[in-house]
């Protein structure tokens, strides 16, 4: 992997990420990119991507807004596979930067992460693509948040609480890979129990609606139930409510600290080897905290 934009300051955020991987033990090589420095803590930096020995699997790119769009395209140039745009401040809609950074990507085949986003974690991989304060301990939940902050404050948490997950991603801005894209990596895999969901808007609800089918608990034979809402529903509702009325069920939280402590092991979970614990979703998405939980309780059908 190569990190553009890592730095020997102490407030760089690509000298957080630097030292979060080499924390982390990763074990693939780690390549740095800044054309100001020859050497960034013992590690041989390059000027530019196309500079690089290989093309790298996944570019965390942690450099000035302007800068991003150009790097983007570099990096889908030079072949690699992913990018982590930590940077924020790329702006929205037509002609931002963002938006540069999208057509740049798309040109490639280059899948986005972000930009505006905490980074990407896997102890699993030992994997601390991101700028957070600690790694969290493997466990079998993943956790896929909007919010940088609400990101860091739920490893925080869990990690006093002894709650570990098997990825944590930060989406922040969205501009490419999104919430159901990542309902449907985790659906399919095995080290996943269930998935925590942040939710501030969704951009593609059909595509939500079968992320969260592939995996939902219907597979196992049973969806979960509905309770209504009791807060006002506010902008942003339409989309989310038309992908809910689908396989899984939803149900009214208050904190996405409940929602994580909803997605721990029930007894009455099916125990084929199959089987998926749904989703649990947090957040404003419809203009209230609320919870999706795929709940497979015996005797509980879906919501009529």
């Amino acid at each position: 992997m190569a990190v553009v934009g890592a730095s020997p300051r102490d407030t760089s955020p690509g000298r957080a990420v630097l030292s979060n991987l080499r924390a982390a033990a990763f074990e693939g090589s780690i390549d740095l990119v800044n054309p100001r420095y020859a050497e960034i803590e013992g590690i041989k930096a390059v000027k530019t991507i196309q500079d690089l020995p290989t093309p790298p699997d996944l570019v965390v790119i942690a450099t000035p807004p302007q800068s991003v769009p150009g790097i983007v395209k570099a990096a889908g140039e030079r072949g690699a596979a992913a990018a982590i745009i930590i940077t924020a401040g790329l702006g929205h809609g037509a002609g931002s930067l963002a938006d540069g950074c999208e057509k740049a990507a798309r040109a490639t085949g280059l899948r986005l992460v972000g930009p505006n986003c905490l980074g990407v974690l896997s102890s699993r991989a030992k994997l601390n693509a991101s700028f957070a304060a600690r790694m969290p301990p493997t466990g079998d939940l993943a956790l896929v948040s909007q919010s940088g902050a609400i990101t860091a404050g739920l490893i925080e948490w869990s990690a006093v609480h002894g709650i570990g997950f098997s990825a944590v991603v930060s989406l922040g801005d969205m501009i490419d890979v999104d919430l159901g894209d990542l309902l449907d990596f985790f659906a399919l895999d095995g080290a996943t129990r269930a998935v925590l969901l942040y939710v501030e808007s969704i951009n593609n609800a059909r595509k939500f609606h079968v992320g969260g089918a592939r995996g939902s608990p219907d597979q196992a034979g049973r969806r979960g139930q509905v309770r209504a809402p009791c807060a006002r529903r506010q902008g942003g509702a339409d989309a989310y409510r038309r992908a809910r009325r689908f396989r899984c069920g939803l149900r009214s939280g208050v904190s996405p600290r409940r929602a994580v402590a909803s997605a721990r092991p029930r007894r009455t979970v099916c125990r084929r080897r199959d089987a998926r614990a749904g989703a649990t979703i947090s957040g404003q998405a419809a203009g209230y905290p609320h919870e999706w939980w795929g709940d497979r309780s015996p005797g509980r059908g879906p919501p009529r």
